[in-house]
């Protein structure tokens, strides 16, 4: 396999010496690697992978996409503008056109488009602080299992134990109700209802609440679309706003271009990241309701909010979404999946696994942590990578690239059984 330039031996010692104890998925997936295309990645070692995490979802469109690889390396060969704030940019008045004329106009949606910053974080900050200047309340809503960010005002949002705990300050302003299936008894939408109707509860009524249909960090849970409007009513009827985290379950990943769109909801505010810069690149959105969007001309802001390489791929990115194709080809491989999953279920029992998430985002909660751990761990040593997802890491999930084809699912679904028995041999 020939590269670009000579690449110097390494190892991942220079790492463990100079990088922070922070780092995370180096030792999840320890390999250096050098190159990527499509749905596939090689190490120094020139071993092959076949990729089943996606940037943690942010490579919808595969590694090093052709036609985003070609605009931005004429858009650079050009010397256009590179870093602009929010200054009025061609690249950036491309992008706003596209994503109204493909996205928000045959969607009915009257969205404000605002650019917080390159991270999804940035995009949760910034749709919790106008939610609670919007309705002028505090208290924000999340949900047990979520995970919004890392940042102290996503944090307070975030249900991760570990996560919260990396904040050392306490992380108020925030009241957890349960996700749908996680109360043992009685159903989550009457419980919430109850707090918010008894001036007893102790429960300020909130600004918003902000939750993920699909729970991409919390386990791979999906809402069910009845929740999803049972929430919405509920918003509507005690006039609280309604934030929808789609950074990871966005941009295709469940099917549709929003994952709410099969729920018939209309979100207050919207945040998107990930996949959103379609390259990799960061870029991060936060969309308001038109009637919501009263901040003052720098109220919120931030140097690196006008990426023009990402606004070039993200507005490539929308071709996808020109035609219902690029959606019914990725029902197709979620069918794949699903069926995968449900086999995997009934031909291991041992795993005692329970079925999770939808879409392209789809994944196995086993009794047993370990049992996941050691399934993604295998998997990578024979050319997988995979992670695993929930508050006791007990589920192995598969988020492959959306653009990857049938013989690439089906050469990691075989990986990933050929790992199962392994683990369970032991």
């Amino acid at each position: 396999m020939s590269t670009v330039m000579s690449q110097p031996e390494m190892d991942l010692d220079i790492f463990n010496r100079l990088e922070s104890n922070v780092r995370s998925y180096s030792r999840s997936f320890p390999a250096v690697f050098k190159k990527a295309k499509g749905h596939k990645l090689w190490d120094v070692n020139d071993k092959e992978y076949i990729d089943f995490f996606a940037g943690a979802g942010a490579l919808n469109y595969g590694h090093n996409n052709e036609k985003m690889k070609r605009l931005l390396i004429n858009y650079l060969e050009e010397d256009l503008i590179a870093h602009s704030l929010d200054m009025a940019t061609v690249a950036r008045g491309e992008f706003l056109q596209r994503f109204y004329d493909i996205i928000l106009k045959p969607r009915n949606l009257d969205y404000k488009v605002m650019f917080p910053g390159p991270t999804g974080t940035n995009t949760v900050e910034c749709a919790l602080k106008i939610a609670r200047k919007a309705t002028g309340r505090n208290t924000v809503i999340s949900f047990t299992n979520a995970f919004h960010g890392m940042t102290i005002g996503s944090l307070s949002v975030t249900g991760n134990e570990a996560k919260r705990s990396g904040a050392g300050i306490p992380l108020s302003n925030t009241v957890f109700m349960p996700y749908e299936n996680t109360l043992k008894n009685g159903s989550s939408i009457e419980y919430i209802e109850h707090f918010l109707e008894n001036r007893g509860s102790g429960l300020d009524l909130p600004a918003a609440m902000i939750l993920e249909t699909v729970q991409g960090e919390g386990g791979i849970n999906a809402a069910s679309y009845e929740w999803l409007r049972s929430i919405e009513k509920i918003c509507r009827r005690f006039g609280i706003l309604l934030i929808v985290d789609d950074v990871q379950a966005g941009c295709g990943r469940t099917g549709t271009f929003f994952s709410f769109e099969p729920a018939g909801i209309s979100p207050d505010i919207v945040c998107l990241s990930k996949s959103i810069g379609g390259y990799g690149l960061p870029m991060a959105l936060t969309l308001i309701k038109r009637e919501y969007d009263i901040w003052e001309p720098g109220e919120h802001n931030g140097t690196f909010r006008g990426n023009n390489m990402a606004f070039i791929a993200a507005a490539e990115a929308l071709t996808y979404w020109e035609t219902n194709k690029f959606s019914k080809e990725i029902s197709k491989k979620a069918e794949m999946m699903s069926s995968f999953v449900d086999f995997i279920i009934h031909e291991y029992p041992e795993l005692n696994a329970e079925k999770r998430g939808r879409g392209l985002m789809q994944g196995a909660a086993c009794e047993k942590a370990e049992f996941s751990e050691q399934i993604c761990k295998e998997a990578f040593n024979r050319g997988l990578l995979m992670e695993t997802s929930g508050p006791e890491g007990e589920v192995f999930k598969f988020l492959p690239p959306l653009t990857i084809d049938q013989g690439g699912l089906e050469k990691g679904f075989q990986i990933v059984e050929d790992s199962i028995k392994t683990v369970l041999n032991r």
